[in-house]
């Protein structure tokens, strides 16, 4: 049996940055990947684990997260890399899984086992799918442990020496040990078996987004890495606790799921720079615009219009978190804020960071808050980005990235060819058509 490397934190940083995909739309000589292009090169330089590109289903204003097609982006960019993991987000509400199957297993061949899914259940864009409406949370996780289960099965649906080379070099199949998967669900019902050839990881590492009850419960299930917002360090233990005591149940192996947490860095020389740049933020902010954005961390049906910046939100207007339709996990944080006596000032500026975890500091205060989650168990994987920036990327890699290094928390290369190597998982339960 082959030791398992000792644990390290994996790191990820988002393909985005400035100019970004707008910018670049309207320059003709360019193209919409050429940011994204720059910080991949940088990041696999520096040995990031991954790339994150997220998603969003609807119109915004412009800059905002949505803007290009996640799998179509992280698929020209593996073709620009070597080594550094891609990871897509993509929502389960929205795609058969029948396409999710094709779709990501396509990645995981052209980037040579580097695909990861990021499983998002979606909380807006329903406008654009038909008439009757988003789902409500229970019918959208529902829907995506089907898909799961469906996806799962047509990944593993071609066993082992089912495609191999022949001695003239071409493929020799076995259709014998090419199953069809039969699935008839609430949701789907899928024939298979899957029509691409099996995968180099044999799945796409599978992380999932959400942290409400239904998240916890589809994650504990399935997941591998868990994306959440987990801004204190109670926060993130109580968290943790919870969904590995729940996957547990579902036998799953220990230190399952891995904790995913981004981290909103702000970085200084001194620790009085730091937090310099820290009120100059802040004191930048539209407050009245803050009021929207405070409205949406607590579900987007609230009126803060008249609501006075410097008190404490009333009760009434915090909503009931089982009424809410989107992002429940985001909305319980932020109610959590207000019932402990957060001003609407300081919820608009909480707001920010949108729920995540913040620090400033040196990069080597910023290396202390990593190090003490990293050794609390709860956290694995930590994004953080700026790589655009030439000033950020210096306090990023060669300032936190260093330390954490020195201090032995993140490997210094990468551990193997596939983002699975890298993320040091433990293997894939075994297929069902296996002995």
């Amino acid at each position: 049996m082959t030791a398992r490397p000792p644990r390290t934190l994996a790191t990820v940083t988002g393909a985005g940055g400035h100019p970004g995909t707008y910018e670049l739309a309207l320059d003709p000589a360019r193209s919409t990947l050429d940011t994204a292009r720059r910080v991949a090169e940088l990041a696999e330089a520096a040995r990031f684990d991954a790339l994150f590109v997220p998603d969003l289903l609807t119109f915004g204003a412009q800059g905002t997260i949505g803007a290009q097609e996640p799998l179509v982006y992280v698929a020209a960019l593996s073709q620009v890399t070597t080594r550094i993991g891609l990871i897509a987000t993509v929502s389960t509400t929205f795609h058969h899984p029948f396409n999710l199957a094709r779709l990501f297993g396509t990645l995981d061949h052209v980037s040579n086992g580097r695909a990861a899914w990021n499983l998002v259940t979606s909380s807006i864009g329903e406008e654009n799918f038909g008439p009757d409406g988003l789902p409500g949370p229970e019918e959208r996780y529902a829907r995506a442990a089907e898909t799961l289960d469906v996806v799962n099965a047509l990944w593993d649906s071609w066993e082992p020496g089912a495609l191999r080379l022949g001695p003239d070099g071409t493929a020799i199949l076995d259709r014998e040990k090419v199953r069809r998967i039969d699935h008839a669900g609430r949701f789907f019902s899928v024939a298979g078996p899957l029509n691409i050839p099996p995968l180099p990881q044999r799945r796409p590492v599978q992380i999932q987004a959400g942290q409400s009850a239904a998240g916890i419960e589809l994650g504990a299930r399935y997941a591998e890495v868990v994306f959440t917002a987990l801004s204190t360090l109670p926060i993130a233990r109580e968290f943790t606790d919870r969904i590995r005591a729940r996957a547990a149940t579902y036998g799953r192996p220990a230190g399952l799921p891995l904790i995913f947490s981004s981290l909103h860095a702000t970085f200084g020389s001194t620790e009085a720079e730091a937090l310099r740049r820290v009120r100059d933020r802040h004191d930048a902010i539209d407050f009245d615009a803050g009021r929207a954005l405070v409205a949406d961390m607590l579900g987007g049906g609230v009126d803060l219009s008249e609501a006075k910046l410097d008190d404490p939100l009333p009760e009434h207007l915090l909503p009931d978190v089982s009424s809410v339709h989107r992002r429940r996990g985001r909305v319980e944080i932020f109610s959590g804020y207000a019932r402990s006596g957060y001003t609407l000032r300081e919820l608009i500026i909480a707001a920010q960071d949108t729920g995540h975890w913040a620090e400033a500091g040196t990069p080597e205060q910023i290396a202390d808050a990593v190090e003490e989650r990293f050794r609390a168990g709860v956290l694995d994987v930590l994004s953080i980005g700026g790589l655009a920036d030439p000033h950020e990327h210096d306090f990023v890699v060669h300032g936190l990235l260093h330390e954490l290094r020195k201090r032995r928390i993140v490997k210094d290369d990468y551990l193997g060819p596939t983002l699975r190597d890298n993320l040091a998982l433990p293997p894939l339960p075994g297929r069902s058509n296996e002995n």
